[in-house]
């Protein structure tokens, strides 16, 4: 194993070039994993369908009765069959391989001396990781700084507790990574699950303690949702009647003609026409490729079967900070009580027209960079140390000497962390304390008329949008630190009043979801009154008492403090109409989703730290941030945000529901156009007609249908009122009721027309020209469902103006090859037609229009066949 210190590279990290020559030299920080599936693995499971075995056993029956250019031409369709259904399974591939790159784990490392977020697989031996509680170690590395770090290691080890680590006090760059001691190393793919620190990388990939014995990270799985549980139902039902069919056909034939060989054809071919393979076709193409188009839009879908559940969302519950907001903080309004401001005051901050800060705010923004850590990657901590650099530049220079003794973390049961430095050897400690105003002012120990002055000046902050947090001082003599913060003499300083405002584009996405039957419900930490200033902004549906009264008691906002004196059913009711809760902490956010959906609402939970986790698991979709969220997050989540942006969850909400949507479009195609091509292989025979179809037209109707189903419908943008529909039962079943009887009727109507046009034909035609008008029917007939399936709710003319060019090239494919089969004479041959006057074309293609006119005139009322 090489040594992580990489001779020649600075404390703060390599720079751009350094890391390129490593990742040359060692290449990406990948570990042996699932393989990509091939154009092989892709064609030896295509060979393996029922469909390709149906057609290569129709191609050697062909064979042994000597009819070699039937048989070639067969086996020339599996190859064509073959090739389009790689085409789209390698897109779907490609498609999930692009998803697997995006939900890799990510790395915050130091590259040319400021942090930067690369992809794990990019990261390098002698990068230094800076890590967060939460995050999962990139790459083997040596602890070279940190407070109270604590490593899950049960990825390695198996036991559950976590272990310490405390930092190298020297650095050997030549030390092996072999020779340093346990409680000094970070192992790849472990959990910091308490502290934060930098880590100087040891080993990547193969090379690393993981990579070693053989563990592979897991890409994004297959999971079976209800959808797809429903449809592999189908599929069976479907395949079993086409097995019992086929055979009774052959039975049926065989002794009513003698003819076995032309009843084994017969058989093949009524097999083939009932065979709905496309079912696990669409199934995977347009789930997978509408994640991929999903992440265009930073929205990464981790489990694709999460899309379906997503259109289905009925609430969104989401954070404020960074979702709702820039994350993007700032200090806008100062209040310093105290010594030097006996009677409290209070100044607003413009960067650009506030010159000098007056003397008695500066201990309010000194101990606010006190109690923050030295280089902050929190927005809110970044904000003060702007603020300090800006106007107080000494006093940042005197702290470079002062030396961090203790630190205490923010607690469920104190909302306040607090700092102990070392200002000089022999002096007492400085203590500097943040946190919630409530917190600051409980560990003050304050009068209740010195509260209610904090409180009023919190309740001005916060009404202007503003998130409030409250500073507080003290002084520790010796060693002996207590136990808890409320054991020191805190000194009340001021608040802190924090801008962030809301993004551009929420209001709009607000709005789109309300339309669309969606309830919004904004959690945050921040105070009531903050938090309803921005709800307002959002535009959240607050209620009409709301706007005159914004106090926690308004009947839709939630503080954390009321929902504890609440039980489950309490919880439950009151959720029916709160859009804030405020002063929530994230181990309460479990009890709000399972509360929603105590209620039956399909619930979607945003979310970013290591607590968030339950709250991502238990909702029906969990959505991480992927800009400020955990690794544990993103783990626990199905979705990630990855500019952490409400608008792109709204906008994923409305891909769900075009991607259910365009499944069944295509699956009520499926089951429509199988009934004629069944119907018309069955029919003649039990009728005494002459066969219609052989194998060879149902292969050729493959073609068509095929990308019909994936590709054509995939590609179908979204109907006009998909977001004005109130959200789908999330247990709807793909074809019930209205939906599965219209889709049977299309296909019953198209095979009345056929059987009628066969009969017509049979007729006034010879054999061969009367198949040929028949076939041309079918395929004029298989367009006029494509085209009707299309408009499910509106118009077939405004379907037409919608552009989707996969369409045309379809139906334009189709049209060609059937004028090839009908009027290539060697094609002719193989097809058994005799040349059709193109009249009779003409009159075919006539039928189809008519079919298509005929639906459009029939078709149900949208209300009925919206989902």
């Amino acid at each position: 194993m090489s040594d992580g210190l990489a001779p020649g590279t600075a404390p703060g990290g390599l720079n751009t070039a350094q890391a390129a020559q490593q990742l040359q030299q060692d290449g990406p920080n990948v570990l042996p994993a699932d393989q990509q599936r091939g154009l092989l693995a892709i064609a030896r499971e295509t060979l393996s369908d029922p469909m390709f075995a149906l057609l290569l056993g129709a191609a050697g029956l062909y064979l042994l009765l000597g009819d070699l250019q039937e048989g070639l031409i067969l086996l020339a369709l599996v190859l064509v069959v073959l090739t389009l259904t790689l085409y789209q399974e390698g897109k779907t591939e490609h498609a999930l391989a692009s998803l697997r790159d995006l939900t890799s784990p990510r790395a915050l490392v130091l590259r040319d001396g400021a942090p930067k977020r690369i992809a794990g697989r990019e990261v390098v031996v002698g990068d230094v990781l800076v890590l967060a509680e939460g995050d999962r170690v990139a790459a083997d590395a040596v602890l070279i700084s940190g407070v109270d770090l604590q490593l899950d290691e049960s990825l390695l080890t198996g036991e559950p507790l976590p272990v310490d680590k405390v930092a190298r006090t020297a650095l050997d760059a030549h030390a092996l990574a072999d020779a340093l001691p346990a409680s000094e190393k970070l192992f790849c793919g472990t959990l910091l699950v308490r502290g934060h620190g930098l880590a100087r990388v040891l080993a990547t990939g193969e090379r690393s303690e993981i990579g070693r014995i053989g563990v592979a990270l897991q890409g994004l799985t297959t999971e079976s949702s209800p959808l797809r549980l429903q449809v592999a139902k189908l599929v069976k039902v479907l395949a079993l009647l086409a097995g019992v069919a086929s055979v009774l056909l052959v039975l049926a034939f065989g002794l009513i003609r003698g003819d076995w060989m032309a009843a084994l054809l017969a058989g093949i071919a009524l097999a083939m026409a009932l065979l709905p393979q496309e079912f696990s076709v669409v199934m995977t193409v347009i789930p997978a490729l509408g994640a991929w188009r999903l992440s265009k839009h930073q929205v990464l879908t981790r489990r694709v079967s999460a899309i379906e559940t997503l259109g289905a969302t009925s609430v969104l519950c989401v954070d404020k900070t960074g979702t709702l907001t820039e994350n993007r903080m700032t200090v806008a309004q100062l209040y310093a009580e105290g010594p030097e401001a006996p009677a409290g005051d209070s100044l607003s901050i413009d960067y650009a027209t506030t010159s000098e800060l007056p003397e008695r705010f500066h201990p309010l923004v000194e101990y606010s960079i006190l109690a923050s850590v030295a280089e902050p990657f929190d927005p809110m901590e970044k904000a003060f140390h702007r603020l300090g650099q800006h106007f107080l530049k000494d006093t940042e220079h005197l702290h470079r000497d002062w030396t961090l003794m203790q630190q205490y973390g923010l607690t469920p049961e104190l909302r306040a962390m607090s700092h102990v430095w070392r200002a000089q050897v022999g002096q007492a400690h400085v203590v500097a304390a943040k946190g919630a105003p409530e917190a600051i002012v409980d560990l003050c120990h304050m009068r209740p008329a010195d509260q209610a002055r904090v409180a009023a000046a919190v309740e001005a902050m916060a009404a202007q949008g503003l998130r409030v947090l409250g500073v507080a001082r003290s002084r520790f003599e010796g060693m002996d630190w207590p136990a808890i913060e409320h054991d020191f003499e805190f000194e009340f300083v001021g608040l802190l009043g924090l801008a962030d405002p809301l993004r551009a584009e929420i209001p709009a996405a607000v709005a789109q979801a309300r339309t669309a039957g969606i309830r919004v419900v904004m959690i945050t930490g921040d105070y009531p009154t903050t938090a309803m200033a921005i709800a307002r902004q959002a535009q959240l549906d607050l209620g009409t008492g709301a706007q005159a009264d914004p106090a926690a008691d308004s009947p839709r906002v939630l503080t954390g403090d009321v929902m504890q004196q609440l039980d489950d059913a309490q919880l439950q009711q009151r959720m029916k109409t709160v859009s804030v809760c405020a002063r929530i902490a994230p181990t309460q956010k479990l009890r709000i989703v399972q509360a929603l959906k105590a209620d039956g609402a399909v619930v979607a939970m945003t979310g970013d730290g290591v607590n968030d986790a339950p709250a991502l698991k238990a909702a029906h979709v969990g959505v991480a941030m992927g800009g400020r969220g955990t690794d544990v997050a993103r783990e626990a989540a199905s979705i990630v945000l990855l500019d952490d942006n409400f608008a792109g969850l709204v906008k994923a909400v409305e891909l769900g529901r075009r991607i259910f949507d365009n499944l069944r479009k295509s699956m009520s195609y499926i089951l429509a156009v199988h009934v004629p091509i069944a119907g018309m292989a069955l029919l003649p025979v039990l009728l005494g007609w002459p066969t219609v179809l052989f194998p060879l037209h149902i292969a050729f109707l493959e073609l068509v249908i095929d990308p019909a189903c994936s590709m054509v419908f995939e590609n179908e943008p979204a109907e006009p009122d998909l977001m004005q529909r109130p959200p789908r039962n999330v247990n709807t079943p793909l074809f019930a009721g209205v939906t599965l009887l219209w889709a049977l009727l299309q296909g019953l109507g198209a095979l009345a027309v056929v059987l009628g046009a066969t009969w017509w034909g049979m007729a006034h035609l010879s054999e061969g020209a009367a198949r040929a008008f028949a076939f041309a029917t079918i395929v004029a007939g298989n367009l006029a469902l494509i085209l009707a399936n299309r408009a499910r709710t509106g118009s077939l003319l405004q379907s037409l103006r919608v552009p989707n060019r996969t369409l045309w090239w379809v139906c334009g494919a189709a049209l060609a090859l059937m004028a090839l089969a009908l009027y290539v004479p060697w094609l002719a041959g193989l097809f058994k037609f005799e040349r059709l006057p193109l009249t009779w074309l003409a009159a075919a293609l006539g039928l189809g229009v008519l079919v298509m006119l005929v639906f459009e005139l029939v078709k149900p009322k949208k209300s009925k066949l919206a989902p």
